[in-house]
């Protein structure tokens, strides 16, 4: 009779239902790390978006500034020494000039800048009438020029000159450098500025004024141009004493003045009325 072969069977494996492969926690050391780092990074833009924006040139028209601003009339308070004005533009739209006498508190008016001409070729749609109207009603007045660091800086002075005739008694012309340039370097900016200051100078006979924001100020034309008078804006600090290379400080550009509809810059020369004639066309 044959053998039966007899196959023996191993018995199955025991598998764990739980993998042996070492899973990467989320939590690890390095990836809280950067978690952390992120989180920074995140909060650090978002706190300076408004900034970021104005110098990469999405800010069109105003520097930026904080919107919590220092309350008007505590500032003006601290300053009840010295002369206050405002500057306006085509922004402000129509303006009842028989109304503008002071702003909104009682504190009187002295002096008005009103924008002449943006860049190489445009002037301002209101300058011709505001001009006339603010001379009529007998403030101090000032003409700025609204620079475009992209474009022409001797064709952005004829542009200012061509809309602008400056008397006895008015102030000096201005430079409103407010945005960085997309197509220049600093340095070729700066070249660009003084190439403006130079030619607008030599046709009016007056060292012109510099408009700009603090930051802007600090970081980019104060050691460059330390030889003009500066208008310096900044909206959140409340300054006791403003900085003896100021001449003037613009507190805010959310004043109230009747006559003019909606907001408008409120701004203080750094002195009395009297020191203020010291600084206008002889």
């Amino acid at each position: 009779m044959p053998v039966k072969k007899v196959t023996v069977r191993k018995p199955p494996t025991k598998r764990s239902n739980k993998s042996t492969a070492k899973k990467p926690s989320f939590f690890s050391s390095s990836t809280f790390f950067k978690l952390i780092l992120l989180f920074g990074f995140a909060v650090v833009i978002y706190s300076q978006r408004n900034v970021l924006a104005y110098y990469l040139g999405f800010k069109t028209d105003k520097i930026f500034m904080e919107t919590r601003e220092v309350a008007v009339d505590k500032v003006l308070d601290a300053h009840i020494e010295k002369s206050f004005g405002i500057d306006v533009s085509e922004y402000q739209d129509k303006i009842n000039w028989d109304k503008v006498k002071d702003i909104d508190g009682g504190y009187p008016i002295e002096f008005v800048f009103v924008r002449a001409s943006i860049g190489n070729e445009r002037p301002d749609k209101k300058f011709k009438t505001y001009w006339k109207k603010a001379k009529e009603k007998g403030f101090i007045c000032g003409a700025y020029h609204y620079y475009r660091p992209n474009e022409n800086s001797i064709e952005q002075a004829e542009n200012f000159i061509k809309q602008v005739t400056l008397v006895e008694g008015d102030f000096p012309p201005v430079l409103d450098i407010e945005k960085l340039p997309k197509t220049q370097s600093l340095e070729r900016l700066k070249v660009g500025l003084k190439r403006w200051l130079e030619k607008v100078e030599a046709h009016y006979g007056v060292k012109p004024i510099i408009y700009s924001g603090e930051s802007y100020y600090l970081d980019f034309l104060k050691d460059d141009f330390e030889e003009y008078p500066f208008w310096i804006a900044n909206y959140t600090a409340f300054y006791k004493d403003i900085d003896d290379e100021w001449s003037i400080w613009q507190l805010t550009e959310n004043g109230c003045v009747p006559g003019i509809k909606g907001s408008v810059d409120i701004n203080i020369y750094n002195g009395t009325s009297v020191e203020m004639k010291e600084l206008l066309i002889k």
